[in-house]
């Protein structure tokens, strides 16, 4: 493989021609370069106006490899032709240069050029760029591009130092001026002009490289097949050195080569509007500088980007009044480095909620708008502080979290919102501060950790109750006046408190694809019909014992029973409920009966939890941990309204409810899924110690007799453990 470097453009702010005088001092050795023993002249011609200057110089280097390796390959030093063409005229100076040992197994060029700088003709550019390719060495190709490119790189940094040091040696000997080169008072016969254009030609055809055979006149020297010279263009097109120190940071010499490489070809590539360099970096860096991987990923987000016109988001969109309301986030000053701060009260958020009132993907284009807005600040901040700031600090306070964020169908959501920004938003996240994490939390890491980046978690920093106040906390990264003061500091936060979000404004999923929303509870969550006297169940088969069977379900029509039951033996396939009053095949959802009407409870199946009446308006999640291996089968149960104890006539109450059930119609909306024992052991872990370490739940816990007549009640039934969670003391929504 090929191995290329390309340089920024680096900016003496001194005139051309005292920077041709410090570089000539290089020559014939050079102190402050180690492995360059000595350079012989082999050829040398000057016009005769002195306007231009060639000379081809053979360079002793003594590489710094291991002795083995030099012994093998049976070499001390190895040799390279260094040709440099100075044109005064021109103000140009041209390098071209190539390996004269092991040249058929080892190809190296490179090309240089120092001009004066476009806008300022008193400073001086100079670029850079080179190209390695080991076709063999004695099985050593490894080994010897680690030892190249180390080599090359540690002499790219010296190489501004050696000129600077130079120029001080001019100044310390009272040279400060070098005048330009003026043409001589008389112009050249037209003899002598052929006489030096033979010369030129002669020297040409001397030097033994085919690729280094250019012309002497003042335009650039030519390479075909060698290195890559440096790109034409305007100063717009090209990258300064001082520019990427200032606004990007301080990059090795090949980080730096890797972002212009790349930023060249999205330029030759993407005729429109390509990224921003501090995002071009970005890429880069989360690839660990490979080129081709950064290229890939980054090209897969800038079709994204044009695809769901994420450039105008913060334009075009405008998040609904929901998640203004009951999104507990938002941007509060900054942190000690100048990062943007982000606060999130995520233990204050009802994560439910704002999914089934809004979608999944409402919640994932408001996270887009909060990161296209970090992007923005982040800019605002680099002109504000005067140093490169590329990424924002987020501070999550866990406060009031409990089992009601875990929630599947969120916390699968929440993973697809992670996925999306960590493949289009790498390296924007500097610090995470996540504070008061109460003891339910591992299993919440546990389930997100996976999906996040091992960069990103080496940023994240973790609390559990009061430490952040300690040494080493919040202080460390946070001013004193900008703590906010849910977190005990002084200054006043405007993040929105979050809190429940009313059901009056959850929304079906044929609501939401009406509207041309694509929820992500389409594709878990499932509607059923249930009628009296005819349920609907749904089968579950399990191979190993101790798995868990998990569910959530809203009850959105009517009162249901929910039970589950085992059998040893598979009841038969299952039947669509033909009744036609029913109207089972309505889009409002299906009824499915899988327990024959001969099967007898005792006998064929058995109950393995108690019946759970579940009112009109509820939302239940809980789990189950199987016994034994068979088959499980979840049924929701039309429930009838209990008669009056003294009179056979049903209440008035009973009544007024029946009338709301047309057609004794119930409807649920429910997701299951089943869990191996070995990857829920962690969660089971939390939720056992949670009853008497985690006061909102332990105070929770509470005997399965009370009950309450709330429609807007929500209840968790832990069966495992024999344990319901009454929602006013565990609110779900």
């Amino acid at each position: 493989m090929v191995q290329k470097y390309q340089s920024p453009v680096r900016v003496y702010k001194h005139p051309f021609e005292l920077i041709m005088a410090a570089y000539e001092r290089r020559f014939p050795t050079c102190p402050l370069i180690p492995m360059f023993v000595d350079s012989d002249t082999v050829n040398e011609f000057r016009s005769e106006d002195g306007a231009i200057h060639v000379i081809e110089r053979r360079c002793k280097l003594d590489i710094d490899a291991p002795r083995l390796l030099k012994k093998i390959a049976g070499v001390d030093y190895v040799y390279f032709i260094q040709k440099n063409s100075l044109n005064s005229r021109e103000r140009t100076l041209h390098i071209e240069a190539h390996n004269e040992t092991f040249s058929s197994r080892v190809v190296i060029r490179e090309h240089c050029c120092y001009s004066v700088h476009p806008e300022n003709e008193d400073w001086t550019c100079f670029e850079q760029s080179a190209s390695l390719d080991i076709k063999s060495f004695f099985g050593f190709e490894s080994t010897v591009e680690k030892i190249a490119m180390k080599q090359y790189t540690s002499n790219i940094k010296k190489g501004k130092e050696i000129i600077e040091y130079y120029l001080r040696q001019l100044e310390e000997e009272g040279i400060t001026f070098v005048p330009r080169w003026t043409p001589p008072a008389m112009a050249p016969s037209s003899e002598t002009s052929s006489s030096c254009k033979k010369q030129a030609a002669a020297l040409a055809l001397a030097v033994p490289d085919p690729a280094l055979r250019e012309g002497l006149g003042s335009e650039p020297l030519s390479n075909p097949g060698g290195a890559p010279e440096p790109a034409v263009g305007t100063p717009d097109d090209k990258l300064d050195a001082d520019y990427i120190k200032r606004y990007l940071g301080d990059l090795t010499p090949l980080q730096e080569s890797c972002l212009i490489r790349l930023r060249q070809w999205l330029q030759e590539t993407h005729k429109g509007k390509i990224p921003k360099d501090e995002h071009i970096l970005r890429f880069l860096r989360a690839r660990d500088f490979n080129i081709d991987k950064a290229r890939e990923t980054m090209c897969q987000s800038l079709t994204w980007r044009k695809q769901h016109q994420v450039d105008y988001i913060l334009d075009t969109w405008n998040p609904p009044q929901v998640l203004q309301d009951y999104y507990a986030g938002g941007w509060h000053h900054h942190d000690k480095d100048g990062r943007p701060l982000y606060v999130l009260r995520l233990g204050q958020m009802d994560t439910k909620g704002l999914v089934r009132a809004l979608g999944e993907e409402a919640l994932l284009r408001y996270v887009l708008s909060i990161n296209e807005e970090g992007l923005r600040r982040c800019e605002e901040n680099t002109k504000v502080f005067g140093r490169p700031i590329s990424s924002w600090t987020c501070l999550v306070d866990l406060e009031g979290l409990n089992m009601r964020h875990l929630w599947r169908p969120g916390v699968k959501a929440l993973l697809r919102i992670i996925e999306v920004v960590e493949a289009n938003y790498p390296e924007t996240l500097g610090r995470l501060l996540i504070l008061r994490a109460p003891r339910v939390f591992p299993v919440l890491w546990t389930l997100v950790s996976p999906f996040i980046d091992d960069n990103t978690r080496r940023k994240f920093l973790i609390y559990a109750g009061n430490d952040y106040q300690g040494p080493g906390g919040l202080l460390d990264y946070i001013d004193r006046e900008i703590i906010p003061d849910f977190l005990s500091g002084e200054c006043m936060c405007e993040v929105p408190e979050g809190g429940l979000v009313p059901k009056s404004l959850y929304r079906t999923a044929e609501e939401l694809e009406n509207e041309d929303l694509k929820l992500w509870t389409e594709t878990i969550y499932q509607s059923a019909s249930v009628f009296k006297g005819a349920p609907h169940e749904i089968l579950i088969q399990i191979v190993d014992a101790s798995s868990v069977i998990t569910w959530d379900f809203d009850v959105c029509k009517g009162d249901i029973v929910f039970n589950i039951y085992h059998s040893k033996r598979s009841p038969q396939p299952p039947k669509k409920d033909s009744l036609g009053a029913h109207s089972i095949t309505s889009p409002g959802g299906n009824n499915v009966q899988l327990i024959d009407r001969v099967w007898q409870l005792g006998r064929d199946y058995s109950m393995v939890e108690s019946p759970l009446i579940c009112k009109e308006g509820e939302s239940v999640q809980g789990s189950h941990v199987t016994r034994w291996p068979g088959f499980y089968i979840l049924q929701w149960k039309f429930h009838s309204m209990p008669a009056c104890a003294a009179t056979n006539l049903p209440r008035v109450d009973d009544v007024l409810a029946s009338l709301q059930v047309s057609s004794h119609k119930c409807k649920v909306m429910y997701y299951t899924e089943v869990i191996g024992s070995e990857d829920f052991r962690g969660s089971m872990t939390s939720l056992e110690s949670s009853h008497s370490g985690f006061s909102q739940l332990s105070a929770a816990t509470t005997s399965s007799s009370q009950s309450h007549s709330s429609s807007m009640i929500s209840r968790t039934w832990l069966l495992g453990t024999r344990t319901r969670y009454q929602g006013d003391e565990l609110p779900d929504e």
